[in-house]
């Protein structure tokens, strides 16, 4: 400011607008003469001059925190309920208006800005310009367009964006916001972040407490606001979203573990999922009852907007019997549960989540090899389903000699309508499930990762996918 001409005394003066006298020994209406009439003694007077050092507004100094509850009870008469209220305004209740505490807290703690101190000029008003508004009577702030063109004329010396928000005063509009992405697209600005002040409610600094002689009117059209937006709230959440009354889907039958299980699907004119049916082949009352209220639940669910993601998360490797192998289903071999096997095939479906099928790249199964049946002029002569499992032979795996995995007819014997297939082999000449065998894989999966990379670890067996034991360290 020395700068600018101005005089120490000057200076202080300016400060003093700004800042306040931080003491009330003369300030208008509320000063120590008036409070000894309201029955301050030196002591009280004391503690609201230690509080008023570091207070933004008066009203913050003459609280219970600072004159104590014996003090509000025993020389001020206030009842505890009242005084122990948060929102309690003690200045209000011992007899002073707000125009009164506006004009003291102007006094002791200061406008809280620059505008219209004593001995600035109009022309030096730009040098002390800040983000927003400042205190309760300033207008000035830096415009948005400075911002921008300040981030503009930097942007060429720098390889990345300017990590600077641009802000902007409360009352701006959606179209403000538009210009200002407009201009900074148009100034070649890589990034630009926007802030409108009090936009949350969590933030930090504020300009000023803004002290208002309608706070009770403005209190009630904060309550209306809540209610209404806790009503708007209830009722999109309990709102239904109805189907229509013919719609799509599809059906898919699938043999899990040997159970067999349709599952049908119904979606919405956009092609979204809105209810899923179960039917179980075979089954008893109770387990067919639970499975059909089942899928009501999540049907009502899914109309009631629960985000199908979540369904999927929370069933989606889910571990019970009826489990196994899955037949029928072109992109799912294996489940570890009926629920688990719903969800994969509606993720897959819906959600295009391609990263929970089995086969798709290569196969599930580790003892699996990707195969080529023969070529053959009889159509039906290679059926696709026994590919895999006449791929195994007891060389291999000694220890499952005694089980049988597919038919053993040779090649020139195809009187059962199959081929046998012989696995693929390595540039060394092993098949991959030779491979498999000399890394140590025992063949079962992972209950963590589920990769099919278990080997013997002492009694126990080990993922070396992901560290994970079936019990022992």
């Amino acid at each position: 400011m020395r700068t600018l001409g101005f005089t120490p005394s000057q200076i202080q003066g300016i400060n003093t607008y700004v800042t306040g006298t931080r003491n009330l020994r003369e300030a208008p209406f509320i000063n120590h003469e008036s409070l000894k009439a309201k029955g301050f003694d030196r002591s009280a007077l004391e503690r609201v001059e230690v509080a008023l050092d570091g207070a933004f507004d008066i009203q913050f100094a003459f609280n219970k925190w600072t004159l104590g509850d014996e003090f509000c009870r025993n020389t001020l008469g206030l009842p505890e309920s009242q005084f122990q209220d948060p929102s309690f305004n003690l200045l209000k209740t011992i007899g002073f208006t707000q125009e009164q505490i506006q004009a003291a807290t102007d006094y002791c703690c200061g406008t809280m800005t620059i505008e219209a101190a004593p001995h600035l000029k109009p022309e030096h008003l730009s040098v002390f310009d800040c983000a927003n508004r400042c205190g309760r009577m300033g207008r000035r702030f830096i415009p948005v367009e400075a911002h921008i063109r300040m981030m503009a004329a930097a942007q060429p010396f720098i390889s990345g964006a300017i990590s600077k928000t641009i802000n902007m005063p409360s009352d701006a509009t959606v179209g403000a916001v538009k210009d200002a992405y407009t201009l900074a697209w148009k100034s070649m600005v890589k990034a630009v972040a926007l802030y409108r002040d009090g936009s949350k409610l969590s933030q930090p600094l504020h300009a000023s407490t803004e002290i208002r002689e309608d706070k009770d009117q403005t209190q009630q059209v904060l309550n209306i606001a809540r209610e209404e937006a806790t009503r708007v709230l209830v009722r999109y959440m309990a709102k239904r979203r109805v189907l229509p009354a013919r719609r799509g889907g599809y059906t898919q039958k699938a043999i899990i573990g040997g159970h067999k299980i349709y599952l049908r699907t119904g979606e919405y004119e956009d092609g979204t999922l809105g209810e899923i049916f179960l039917d179980m082949h075979k089954e008893g009352a109770a387990f067919r009852s639970l499975m059909n209220c089942f899928a009501i639940a999540i049907s009502l669910g899914l109309q009631h907007g629960v985000p199908l993601e979540e369904f999927v998360e929370a069933f989606v490797f889910t571990r019970f019997e009826p489990n196994g192998p899955v037949k029928l289903n072109d992109h799912l071999k294996m489940s570890t549960s009926i629920i688990d096997y719903i969800f994969r095939e509606l993720a897959i479906t819906y959600l295009s989540r391609h990263d929970l099928e089995q086969v798709a790249g290569e196969a599930f199964r580790v003892d699996s090899v990707k195969q080529t049946p023969e070529p053959s002029d009889e159509k039906g002569l290679v059926d696709p389903r026994l590919v895999r499992s006449t791929a195994i032979s007891p060389e291999i795996f000694p220890s499952r000699s005694r089980k049988t995995y597919g038919v053993g007819r040779n090649k020139e014997d195809p009187g059962n309508g199959v081929h046998r297939v012989e696995p693929s082999t390595d540039a060394l000449g092993l098949t991959e499930i030779q491979v498999a065998r000399r890394k140590g894989y025992e063949g079962d999966p992972c209950h963590e990762c589920k990769q099919f990379t278990m080997v013997r670890n002492g009694t126990c067996l080990k993922c070396e996918t992901c560290g994970a034991t079936n019990g022992c360290s």
